[in-house]
């Protein structure tokens, strides 16, 4: 993601950046990536004979897909809803980084399953719309790492902030 628009979600509410993410990619990946399973193993059934067809990629698809929703799901139930509160707990957070580790690892092997997203000469258009899709996966994927990881984890300064448990606002859990 560019500085340009790292910056931009800086000076803006926590909340409007968790909608944000949340209409952007995480909507988006639980679109992208089903398709994307079923178009690779398309092209892995058709053209497995090929020198150049993706092996396994759609068995990789399938696991980056299960470990993202779980991923999404714990950002979506537990995560988000403190950050909007105007709490930053690190653990949390700390499991969230590292497990976005994990997302960039498993993006480096799918771009090596799909050759770099190269098509052969005279590739169908199943398997060109196969590696377009990858490689926009691959880019919203890493845009959204980096917001979250640059600045929705990243404590606000005081006067950015919401106030916290105590500081003149109630989580709830004090009834």
């Amino acid at each position: 993601m560019n500085t340009a628009n790292l910056q931009h979600w800086r000076q803006q509410p926590v909340r409007d950046l968790i909608e944000h993410i949340l209409e952007n990619y995480h909507q988006k990946h639980r679109q992208q990536l089903p398709d994307l399973i079923n178009l690779s193993r398309k092209v892995e059934s058709v053209h497995g004979d090929h020198p150049l067809a993706p092996a396994g990629l759609a068995d990789h698809l399938s696991e980056m897909f299960q470990e993202l929703e779980s991923h999404m799901m714990k950002e979506e139930q537990i995560l988000f809803p403190m950050l909007a509160g105007g709490i930053y707990p690190s653990g949390p957070i700390n499991v969230m980084e590292e497990e976005h580790e994990q997302h960039e690892a498993m993006l480096k092997q799918l771009m090596v399953l799909a050759h770099q997203c190269e098509t052969p000469v005279g590739a169908c258009g199943s398997w060109t719309t196969l590696y377009a899709g990858i490689t926009e996966l691959v880019s919203d994927l890493r845009d959204h790492i980096s917001l979250e990881n640059e600045v929705l984890f990243v404590q606000p300064a005081p006067a950015m902030r919401v106030p916290a448990h105590g500081e003149g606002t109630c989580c709830g859990s004090c009834q």
